[in-house]
């Protein structure tokens, strides 16, 4: 009861505050967007807008490492350090209520408002999808976005979680995890195509390496993402495509100056990629997870 009465206490605070309402605008404009992207192509090279029966599960139902991010920090930001900032955070620990009933209930009222958002977004997705691009193939695997969504978001909300209750402050748990997004995006596309080294980004959050199906990327091989962010995909495309073997490239610039070539790297199958990346975001969210618990359960409280 006690757990209970947390998550009703924060889900009420994220309604007054208006949290859980922008949240879902965020989530039906980016999804508007991804609709849109048909007619937006068609107005640009005036071809018509053709059916697509696989537009949404191709799509990842709208879903990408930048939604994941966002959603990660609209929802977690502030349900520790706001506490620390306001005051608020005395009168709630003068309840009967332990730090760690607490800590958990607040991150499970953060799970519940991302999982209604993440259902209203993929049932918006595939109403939109046959509505727009027609007969929609493979919706049953929608559940499976679901759950990578989750997964991959997770990840987030617990680097997110980590940087607030640590700083005790919003700004911080918003610009920390911003700058470790913004460095393994760079930096991890310079690994990936020029070094030959993006296996270093299966075992970080976020997009990590990318491999091909098929043939390279220069004869149009099947994009395939080792990250954290596109274990959704990857389940749907080993449900589909179970014997995929992906294969990773770097440019060649010397030996095939002056038009760069592609050397490949090395293959493992998908299954692989599917494990690995799960794995990563669980550690991770074990780690940052207990390490914020523990700074919650410890931090010094004043008036």
């Amino acid at each position: 009861m006690k757990f209970l009465a947390v998550v009703r206490y924060e889900i009420l605070w994220n309604i007054r505050k208006k949290k859980f309402l922008g949240i879902l605008i965020v989530a039906f404009a980016l999804a508007t967007l991804t609709l849109a992207g048909g007619y937006i192509a068609s107005a640009i090279t005036g071809e018509p807008v053709s059916s697509d029966p696989d537009f949404v599960i191709g799509s990842n139902v709208g879903l990408s490492g930048l939604v994941f991010f966002l959603f990660a920090v609209v929802t977690t930001m502030n349900i520790i350090s706001a506490e620390f900032e306001s005051g608020t955070i005395v009168p709630l620990l003068a309840n009967p209520l332990s730090r760690t009933t607490v800590f958990l209930g607040k991150l499970f009222a953060a799970f519940l408002t991302l999982l209604a958002t993440y259902v209203f977004l993929m049932i918006y997705m595939a109403v939109g999808g046959f509505a727009i691009y027609g007969p929609q193939n493979n919706l049953h695997l929608i559940p499976l976005s679901l759950l990578g969504a989750l997964f991959s978001t997770l990840i987030w909300i617990s680097i997110v979680l980590l940087f607030g209750t640590l700083s005790k402050s919003s700004l911080m748990a918003a610009l920390g995890p911003f700058g470790i997004w913004i460095g393994t995006t760079i930096i991890g596309s310079i690994l990936q195509v020029l070094s030959g080294q993006g296996w270093i980004l299966t075992y970080i959050p976020g997009g990590g390496n990318v491999g091909y199906v098929g043939d390279s990327p220069l004869l149009g091989g099947f994009p395939v993402s080792t990250g954290t962010d596109s274990i959704g995909a990857n389940l749907i495309n080993y449900i589909l495509h179970p014997t995929w073997e992906v294969t990773y490239y770097k440019i060649d610039i010397r030996g095939h100056f002056p038009e760069p070539g592609m050397v490949s790297l090395y293959s493992e199958p998908l299954s692989n990629i599917i494990l690995m990346s799960i794995a990563v975001a669980v550690i991770y969210f074990v780690v940052f997870f207990t390490v914020s618990w523990f700074s919650f359960k410890h931090a010094q409280v004043t008036e």
